[in-house]
């Protein structure tokens, strides 16, 4: 099979690519400013390609059918069945021998970038060792704290939502965990009004800066496992509980290199890749397609 090498070939598959990217949707869900949207991304990725697949770099690639086999199955496992495979692609304007086309020249490009990107040169220990000591900031976590919460809203809309009643309410609920603070979870269960609390009021897992400035002034005093007292923020009345702390932490070297050498060869790879292309002749721009 060979490589397509024209828009028309590829394009309905390409903008199908491109706005469930950009969008989440396929092309027909668009409307008519997402559509241009589309078009114009889906147009110039094409061009870029083309540059691409006339390097002499692209000359000796062969894409096995094996290789276009698997391409095409990886699509097709998302759906139940066969006919809901052909149907979605006859839906997006595309045909089994289409879609093969299009898959064909993208694991063409693919493979060319690919062993482009072979030529980059290899990160040393040295480069390792300084990025860590320049960046000290990406491999320190500050202190974070596991929370639970139960929440008591306010709500005058509704009389027992009132500032008054919220208070009452979330009083009585206080009153409780003096005498069973393991039962947090049952009573966030029961009385609180926030989402959280069918996990037993399970907030997550935060650091400064994550939290109304009220909770996080109790919850960041609290000890491991600590109720607090009341807490009122713009949206109610708040118990607070820390479930865990989780001391800060600074990555050691020996810890961090691995990481840094991962990000930093794919660093290199990507402007061996940008370099190249740069390098390439410009395509001519696809036609508009006829009216």
């Amino acid at each position: 099979m060979n490589t397509p090498d024209s828009f028309a070939d590829t394009g309905a598959y390409s903008l199908l690519r491109t706005a469930l990217a950009l969008f989440k949707k396929t092309p027909k869900e668009l409307n008519a400013d997402e559509l241009a949207a589309v078009t114009k991304q889906a147009r110039n990725e094409y061009a870029i390609e083309t540059r691409v697949l006339r390097s002499p770099e692209a000359a000796s690639v062969i894409i096995t059918e094996q290789v276009l086999g698997h391409a095409v199955q990886e699509i097709r496992a998302r759906f139940s069945d066969e006919d809901s495979f052909l149907a979605e692609l006859e839906h997006n304007g595309l045909s089994l021998q289409a879609l093969q086309s299009a898959l064909l020249r993208q694991c063409k490009v693919e493979q060319v970038l690919d062993s482009v990107a072979y030529r980059a040169s290899t990160v040393s220990e040295v480069e390792v060792d300084i990025f860590y000591h320049m960046h000290p900031e990406n491999f320190h976590r500050p202190e974070q704290r596991s929370a639970r919460h139960i929440l008591v809203t306010i709500n005058p809309d509704f009389p027992e939502n009132s500032p008054e009643n919220a208070l009452r309410r979330i009083s009585e609920v206080a009153e409780k965990l003096k005498s069973k603070p393991y039962k947090f979870a049952d009573l966030a269960m029961k009385h609180s009004e926030c989402p959280t609390a069918l996990q037993g009021g399970e907030l997550g897992v935060f650091a400064r800066g994550q939290l109304y400035p009220e909770i996080e002034a109790v919850l960041f005093k609290l000890k491991e496992g600590q109720i607090s007292r009341i807490v009122e923020t713009e949206v109610g009345f708040h118990i607070v509980q820390c479930a865990k702390i989780h001391r800060a932490e600074t990555m050691s070297l020996q810890k961090a290199r691995p990481k840094i050498r991962r990000a930093m060869q794919e660093r290199s790879r990507r402007n061996c890749q940008k370099a190249w292309l740069a390098s390439l002749p410009a395509a001519p721009i696809a036609s508009q397609p006829q009216k």
